[in-house]
């Protein structure tokens, strides 16, 4: 397993779609040599991890059928593995495509149900020693945006997240390999996901990494009244925020810009914690 030294600095983790209908755009469904070209720009472009996802988890989307969804994203992560150096993810609920693609070198698992919708999720994952990323998500990707409502915010998220992680290392998933998302967008109001990123420090508390996924997302649409290929800047200012907050790792569409802004933020945030000690 390629390391990851959290604490050090922020990792970018590079979106790859594979999928007809991504909300953003930048799908490149059907062309396994389009998808090859786009990550390996992604790694040129500074991407610390690749996130390869064959079903789209946009707000309303319908499932994918599994097979379908091996049919997309297998291929691509095979070859992947022979071709780039840095850490690939397989974004997907189904605990099937995890294993097939772990068996084709996949080393994390990124699952928007926190590996709770499907019931052989954690014990593939834990089979296979692989790290996870465990999202809090509100209801399903085809009814999370339909009015979420929370007493609080931030403490439900802490509290949910505290119980997939417990129920991840009883199915034998180490703590060492697990990483939380606090899930923007995901059941959440442009309110919501304003709050979950300034206090995002917060969920330090449950004391593993923290992804954060704020890249072209509909409350940055909502605040610049822009298209999703229009956000680049709102997703920067969001970025740099995060990195300020603490966030370990930003999974984004735009590497190069988010890299350069990742860069400039950590030596200031870094410089400053430094000066303090």
């Amino acid at each position: 397993m390629k390391r990851l030294d959290f604490g050090s600095r922020t990792y970018v983790m590079g979106i790859l779609n594979v999928t007809p209908d991504s909300f953003s755009g930048d799908g490149v469904y059907g062309d396994d040599s389009r998808a090859l070209g786009l990550a390996e720009k992604l790694v040129n472009e500074g991407a610390d991890i690749i996130d390869v996802g064959g079903e789209s988890t946009r707000p309303g989307a319908m499932p994918t059928e599994t097979k379908e969804e091996i049919k997309r994203v297998i291929p691509v992560i095979k070859k992947l593995a022979k071709h780039i150096k840095i850490p690939i993810s397989v974004d997907t609920m189904k605990s099937e495509v995890a294993r097939q693609a772990l068996d084709s070198g996949a080393e994390i698992v990124n699952d928007v149900s926190g590996l709770d919708l499907d019931g052989n999720m954690r014990s593939v994952a834990a089979g296979y020693g692989a790290r996870v990323v465990i999202m809090h998500m509100k209801g399903s990707p085809w009814t999370m945006q339909k009015e979420p409502v929370y007493r609080n915010v931030i403490e439900e998220i802490i509290e949910r997240l505290a119980y997939l992680i417990k129920r991840a290392e009883d199915a034998g998933i180490k703590k060492e390999n697990i990483i939380i998302d606090p899930g923007i967008g995901f059941g959440k109001t442009l309110e919501h996901n304003l709050e979950i990123l300034k206090g995002l420090s917060r969920f330090k508390s449950l004391g593993r990494p923290v992804l954060v996924g704020p890249s072209r997302k509909s409350f940055i649409g909502n605040i610049l009244d822009a298209e999703p290929k229009e956000r680049v800047f709102g997703t920067l200012a969001a970025t740099a925020i995060a990195v300020n907050n603490g966030v370990d790792i930003v999974r984004v569409h735009d590497v190069r810009a988010v890299k350069e802004a990742v860069m400039v933020a950590d030596a200031i945030v870094r410089s400053r914690e430094v000066v303090n000690a």
